[in-house]
């Protein structure tokens, strides 16, 4: 018989079809056929994409996905004769299943591709560095019989008698011997070198370390977020507590409960800048540092860390946003400090609200969720209020520490002199300040010199030629550079409208403004400056605030980064240089922000002892968000924020979702902003503003655009935006991004 015939009578059975999720910007799956490998969900693949190799995930067949967050039906089916084969499955654990379900889940609702949300998780692996291995120590089968035995040698060995396996660092802490004891009975015979798996940057926390002595309110709060997390089930808290109130001690009890529990916890917090405080307050409690999660990480630690969280070896991970999508095998609960930080909205890419989508991760895991804050956001007060999340509070300082008393300087009867910006009252608490041996601070919002450089002569204002916006004068550096897209050039020397020399004049003030004239009036005053561009990481920062705490600075100068979760004991006084900076515009959370804002900065003042004063300089000090600040009564003004909002459906009490339409092309985006417009959904509960020219029209070189689309809060806003996009055709040199629940305007 000739092969055909047998083939004809024997055929290969049929390989199963498996649907791969890759980290592209696909609208959903590819098939391929499974050659044996025996593959299923959550698997890691390298599979043939074109001519090129391809990292991917065997991803669910089903979506679990509700009908209002449900994607279009799945295309026509390839012919199995079509398909090319997996190529094989990576050494890697698979993608634990509620970690694939969370990707589907934020792909639908940000209305992104879910291979650019696959691609956020896979990022580190798919750049990975193999870790070298890390060694250690184990009992050796029979101890030698000649073996002098030491005090100091039987604690060793009863440390490894409890734990089989240490480093050498892990069993000296653990027994309280020097490195020579341990080598001692390395060479005696009596313990013998193993091999541990990868070499971590980080070790074991140990949940018995050192725990906090709590205050009764503490201890309370602290009893109720331990219980969240031993129910092992889903939860949401918003933990409220004033500013110096010692919140992160008390959440570091839910973590020390999932550590006991044998679980993995994430804490996420706003700034990288943060992490250098809160690493080491995290080591005095638990004897270690817990793995780091931010952008300036290296690779190789980067990729170290995403394989500890995917095999457990991560207990507790502290992170930014990103931290969100690492592969936590075991997870046991999720804190988001600062919870409400707009920091934790990412504007480009797949656009999603960290925040927001950790109490999705937290529901598809099952797990607690905790979310922190002095000044907590209009949008989980009204979750609290509703009874969605459970509320817990903590209304005084610690350590019998006061709140600070609150003062507004109105600079229109109270001005500074001409050219200057602190006020001569401003200027006497200061001085005071210093002749006690205590620290200061000043705050403005606003980075660089100055925010404006015009010529006197012919009126020329220095402009970025990729966006809408003024060049910021970096005097220091001799610089204009745009903060929204880093265009940098050269401070010129002769107005480039009208040749005149010497007449260019910096409008308004900066930081660097602040410290020339806070240099000039306090001339022995040890000052440092705090700002991203200055302290640009947590190592920088971690310089700065010792140098603070050490008493080796007099006066801090600072940018919002000085207003998050820092504590300086000896700081006693803070002056805000602009309070009405963040009013203008016309962003329905200008209020919010600004409140919030002030008050963490407000709140870095007498933390410990000595008692604290806050100065605001104000020229509209009958503002509401003054008033709220000088009172201290926050709660009393987000009211009135909510009863502002309800009626038109602003959020938190109706949904937003902004298209921003883009090119660089002016014309066409224009085109294209004005067939959404007249094919802008209409109904009950629905309104679409727009067309308009986004507030920074220009951006990078590309023409924006902006339609907002408001609905009621019972009425999704995605499968309206699909249809809506499904009856314009869009070019392919027009971008059109989709801002589900945006926090900027611009």
């Amino acid at each position: 018989m000739t092969p055909s015939s047998l083939h004809s009578l024997f055929p290969e059975p049929e390989m199963p079809r498996v649907a791969v999720l890759l980290p592209l910007p696909f609208q959903g799956t590819l098939d391929y056929m499974d050659p044996g490998l025996h593959l299923l969900p959550g698997d890691i693949v390298t599979v043939p994409l074109g001519n090129r190799r391809e990292t991917g995930v065997v991803w669910d067949s089903t979506q679990n996905l509700p009908a209002d967050l449900a994607t279009r039906d799945n295309p026509p089916e390839i012919a199995a004769s079509r398909l090319r084969r997996v190529i094989g499955r990576q050494n890697q654990p698979p993608l634990p299943t509620s970690l694939r379900l969370f990707i589907t889940w934020v792909a639908a609702y940000t209305i992104a591709p879910p291979g650019m949300v696959l691609a956020m998780c896979l990022k580190a692996h798919l750049r990975g560095t193999d870790a070298p291995d890390l060694t250690g120590w184990t009992a050796a089968a029979d101890l030698p019989e000649n073996l002098r035995m030491t005090p100091a040698r039987r604690a060793v060995l009863e440390a490894l008698s409890n734990y089989r396996q240490m480093t050498t660092s892990d069993l000296s802490k653990a027994s309280g011997s020097s490195s020579a004891v341990i080598k001692g009975l390395a060479d005696a015979g009596a313990i013998t070198s193993v091999i541990l798996g990868s070499k971590l940057p980080f070790g074991r926390a140990d949940a018995a370390y050192c725990p906090p002595r709590l205050a009764d309110e503490q201890a309370m709060v602290a009893t109720a977020l331990r219980e969240a997390v031993n129910n092992a089930c889903f939860s949401a808290t918003l933990l409220e507590g004033v500013t110096g109130s010692g919140k992160t001690e008390v959440y570091l009890e839910a973590v020390a409960a999932a550590l006991d529990a044998g679980k993995q916890a994430l804490v996420l917090l706003p700034e990288i800048a943060l992490s250098a405080q809160w690493v080491e307050r995290f080591a005095r409690r638990f004897g270690t540092r817990p793995a780091v999660w931010h952008s300036e990480l290296g690779q190789k630690a980067r990729a170290l860390t995403w394989t500890a969280c995917m095999n457990g070896a991560a207990q507790v991970v502290v992170g930014a946003r990103s931290a969100l999508f690492l592969p936590f095998i075991n997870p046991g609960v999720i804190i988001v400090d600062e919870e409400h930080e707009t920091s934790f909205k990412q504007e480009d890419g797949v656009m999603y609200n960290a925040r927001d989508m950790a109490v999705l991760r937290a529901r598809q895991a099952n797990i607690p969720i905790v979310l922190v804050s002095a000044t907590p956001s209009l949008e989980t007060l009204t979750n609290a209020r509703s009874g969605r999340y459970r509320h817990l509070e903590l209304p005084s300082r610690h350590g019998g520490a006061q709140m600070p008393e609150t003062h507004i300087i109105d600079m229109r009867a109270d001005p500074p002199p001409r050219g200057q910006f602190l006020s001569p009252r401003l200027i006497d608490a200061l001085n005071t300040t210093f002749a006690r041996g205590e620290q200061g601070m000043l705050f403005l919002n606003r980075r660089g010199y100055a925010p404006l450089t015009l010529c006197r002569v012919c009126g020329h204002r220095f402009q970025c030629p990729d966006c809408t916006s003024w060049l910021v004068e970096h005097r220091a550096r001799g610089i204009l550079t745009c903060h929204h897209c880093d265009h940098t050039e050269p401070m010129p020397r002769i107005c480039p409208g009208c040749a005149s020399e010497n007449s260019l004049t910096a409008i308004g003030p900066g930081i660097e403004r602040i410290t020339e004239e806070a240099q000039h009036l306090f001339p022995d005053a040890r000052i440092l400056v705090m700002a991203s561009d200055i302290q640009n990481g947590p190592t920088a920062m971690a310089d700065a605030t010792a140098r603070i705490s050490r008493r080796e600075v007099d006066l801090i100068i600072g940018t919002q980064i000085v207003a998050k979760g820092w504590h300086f004991p000896h700081l006693t006084l803070v002056g805000v240089i602009d309070a009405d900076l963040g009013l203008a515009g016309g962003d329905l959370r200008a209020g919010e922000r600004t409140v919030q804002l002030l008050h963490q900065v407000a709140g870095r003042a007498g933390r410990a002892e000595a008692p604290g004063t806050v100065l605001l300089q104000s020229y509209s000090p009958e503002h509401p968000v003054m008033q709220a600040l000088l009172s201290g009564d926050l709660a009393t003004f987000m009211e009135r924020e909510a009863d502002q909002r309800r009626p038109g459906h602003w959020p938190p009490f109706g949904r937003l979702a902004a298209l921003i339409i883009s090119s660089e092309k002016e014309a066409a985006s224009d085109q294209v902003a004005k067939a959404l417009g007249r094919s802008a959904p209409q109904g009950d509960g629905v309104q679409v503003l727009g067309p308009a020219p986004a507030p920074l029209a220009l951006l990078r070189g590309r023409h924006r655009r902006r339609l907002l689309l408001r609905t009621r809060r019972d009425i999704a806003v995605q499968p309206i935006i699909r249809n809506w996009l499904a009856c314009v055709d869009i070019p392919s040199s027009v971008r059109v991004d989709i801002d589900v629940d945006p926090v900027s305007f611009l």
